[in-house]
């Protein structure tokens, strides 16, 4: 795989905060607290592994996490990451070469679909869609699509950016919120962010028990 994160690794938070503030830890943040507890999580592209320790702030112990990246630069910054009594499995990997016969009670993508084209967008989601269990909860956010100039300017300068350091192929957003749709998931809660930038889901996949739940559409 080309795209790879290693270079930047080393100031990647320094560089998101500058840009973009406290806006992509808090769009995190929104999503961590619909983790239950005991849970069976796939967390792909999390980056330095700053989330391990947002979740360990909830659940001090009882979770089973793997965590694959395709950096080992990142890796290596989330091994150092405090995780109370949680049990992690780093995998260094890129996640269309992932395998595993494991079953997931959460999947977190958090800034990962922006990194690929349509077509392989698709794809690793059919790939993630398969390890989550029946009445799983998909914790997605990224970026979307706006009206609004200064972040149509924003988002073509973070691809040339992004293809010119990490080597990622993408020019523009996928439609993911398509794919959520079409694979039968519906929305418990939704957040935005930076006058709407950023979006973070929580998805349920289909099969869970809707009594206990109230779901919040667009």
């Amino acid at each position: 795989m080309k795209r790879n994160y290693d270079l930047i690794a080393g100031f990647y938070d320094r560089l998101v905060r500058l840009v973009y503030g406290d806006k992509l830890v808090v769009a995190q943040q929104y999503l961590v607290s619909a983790i239950p507890a005991g849970a069976r999580i796939l967390i792909v592209g999390g980056g330095t592994g700053w989330v391990l320790e947002e979740i360990a702030k909830i659940h001090v112990t009882g979770l089973s996490i793997t965590y694959v990246d395709a950096s080992t630069k990142m890796i290596a910054q989330a091994q150092a990451r405090t995780v109370g009594g949680n049990n992690v499995t780093f995998i260094w990997s890129a996640i269309e070469d992932f395998q595993t016969t494991e079953e997931y009670d959460v999947v977190l993508t958090p800034f990962l679909f922006d990194n690929f084209t349509e077509v392989d967008m698709r794809k690793i989601f059919e790939r993630m869609d398969n390890r989550l269990a029946p009445g799983g909860i998909w914790l997605y956010c990224d970026f979307q699509n706006t009206h609004i100039l200064w972040q149509k300017a924003m988002l073509k300068i973070m691809y040339l950016f992004f293809r010119a350091s990490c080597g990622i192929e993408a020019s523009a957003l996928p439609g993911t919120g398509v794919c959520f749709a079409d694979n039968n998931y519906t929305i418990r809660s939704r957040k935005t962010f930076l006058n709407g930038f950023i979006e973070s889901m929580v998805y349920i996949k289909s099969g869970v028990d809707d009594k206990n739940r109230t779901d919040h559409h667009y």
